[in-house]
């Protein structure tokens, strides 16, 4: 879970600053979101699935040592 915490504070940070720049350069705050999330508009199908893939293998490795851990801990 920590890995997560730290992986969303980073996106969270990132995302900020960018924000930051783009506003600081003279564009309002729309045209700003709009500048960070455009990358993934952009992505084609085959580039999408490999992004949920990982993030799919990512989160079920999260839970199975999670669960793996609980189950531990009972015994």
């Amino acid at each position: 879970m920590k890995i997560i915490g730290i992986a969303l504070l980073m996106m969270g940070c990132l995302m900020t600053f960018s924000l930051g720049i783009d506003i600081f350069q003279g564009f309002d705050v729309s045209q700003a979101l709009y500048n960070a999330v455009s990358p993934f508009r952009v992505m084609e199908v085959t580039e999408l699935f490999v992004l949920f893939f990982l993030l799919f293998l990512f989160f079920a490795e999260s839970a199975y040592l999670f669960i793996k851990k609980r189950k531990g801990n009972e015994s």
